[in-house]
């Protein structure tokens, strides 16, 4: 079924308000300061919280 009147231009608008794309959130690693995504582990040095540290393996250059 069609709509009966066309929605203005205002109401289709408001009505697609929450669409937007929502900001990304950072927070700071305590060990190297870098930004990081909260509740996860630093990209830098692999540092989750006190209690758990993740060894991070380097990348051998083939010579």
């Amino acid at each position: 079924m069609l709509p009966a009147k066309k929605k203005s231009r205002t109401r289709t608008r408001t009505h697609r308000s929450h669409h937007r794309i929502k900001a990304v959130h950072f927070s700071v690693c305590k060990k190297c300061n870098s930004p990081k995504l909260p509740h996860a582990a630093c990209d830098n040095c692999g540092y989750v919280n006190s209690k758990i540290t993740l060894k991070l393996a380097k990348k051998e250059e083939a010579s």
